[in-house]
């Protein structure tokens, strides 16, 4: 358990009612479970109400139970295993309809990333990109998705776009080679987070790159050598990370980025469609086909 979290309920022990003290021995002893516990459910689970779990939580020093909660969520942030996160999934959504639960949670995941995200950092983010000699783009693992979703559509706007390929640290590296101040380094990453991103992060860093991450937290290891940093929540809880926030972080980027070029932009979208319609890349929707429907 966090050690400032432990020290405060140490403290506060012997002050305790009888029903603080259950909250206190549960949360010592499965703080993993009780990081996605809504207040009325630790009550049931140990025992008491409601209120007792609002107040314990103020006794400790917090505004409420659910600063307590997201303090115990970024403690555990980096250590849930898939096990644990199938456990916890199970436990949240229990008889609830899975579809609608998915939805609300992701919904709460975007309102989050709204309220959290640096609108001052995003537009630094975009004017380093913008003013880029060449632009890198890794991510690992699940965040691979995201890297290669970005890397296509940068490659659209921009002239010298690179997904560097991580699948050894000795490849990322050598794609690296030539970076420098000139350029901007963009890594994504979430929890578990991956090792090869941040030793590409902090790689770019050493050799003055502009560096951008993508990620979850200021806490997060790539956060620490990265100039502007953009923050997504993910919901560490399922077993699928959610990816829906960090998605709608780089549609926005991408967006800014383009408005920011739009007339060259323009030109270059004009010159793919008529490339498109010659080598027929799309298929022909009937328009009659729409009006049947109508």
């Amino acid at each position: 358990m966090d050690n400032l979290l432990a020290v405060r309920i140490k403290n506060k022990m012997p002050v305790f009612s009888k029903g603080q003290k259950l909250i206190a021995k549960y949360i010592e002893e499965h703080y993993d479970k009780v990081a996605f516990m809504t207040a009325s459910k630790l009550g049931a689970t140990v025992g008491v109400s409601e209120s007792t779990v609002v107040r314990f939580a103020t006794e400790i020093g917090y505004s409420g139970y659910p600063q307590l909660q997201r303090a115990m969520q970024e403690m555990i942030r980096n250590k849930l295993t898939y096990v644990q996160r199938m456990e916890v999934t199970a436990s949240r959504i229990g008889n609830s309809d899975i579809l609608d639960s998915v939805f609300n949670q992701d919904i709460d995941i975007i309102r989050r990333t709204m309220e959290e995200t640096s609108h001052e950092d995003f537009y630094k983010a975009v004017d380093g990109i913008v003013n880029a000699r060449k632009i890198y783009i890794i991510g690992a693992r699940s965040s691979l998705a995201l890297a290669t979703f970005l890397s296509y559509y940068f490659s659209l706007i921009f002239e010298n776009v690179l997904l560097v390929q991580s699948t050894s640290e000795s490849e990322i590296f050598e794609q690296m080679i030539r970076i420098d101040e000139r350029d901007v380094v963009i890594g994504i990453s979430f929890p578990r987070y991956s090792k090869k991103a941040v030793k590409a992060m902090n790689f770019a860093h050493n050799r003055g790159a502009t560096v951008i991450a993508i990620t979850d937290s200021t806490l997060s290891p790539l956060a620490k050598e990265a100039d502007n940093v953009l923050l997504a929540r993910s919901d560490i809880a399922s077993i699928v990370d959610s990816l829906v926030a960090p998605l709608s972080l780089i549609n926005a980027l991408i967006l800014t980025t383009a408005l920011k070029k739009h007339d060259e932009v323009t030109h270059i979208f004009k010159h793919l469609e008529d490339i498109w319609d010659e080598y027929g890349v799309y298929e022909k929707v009937d328009d009659k086909l729409g009006e049947q429907n109508t």
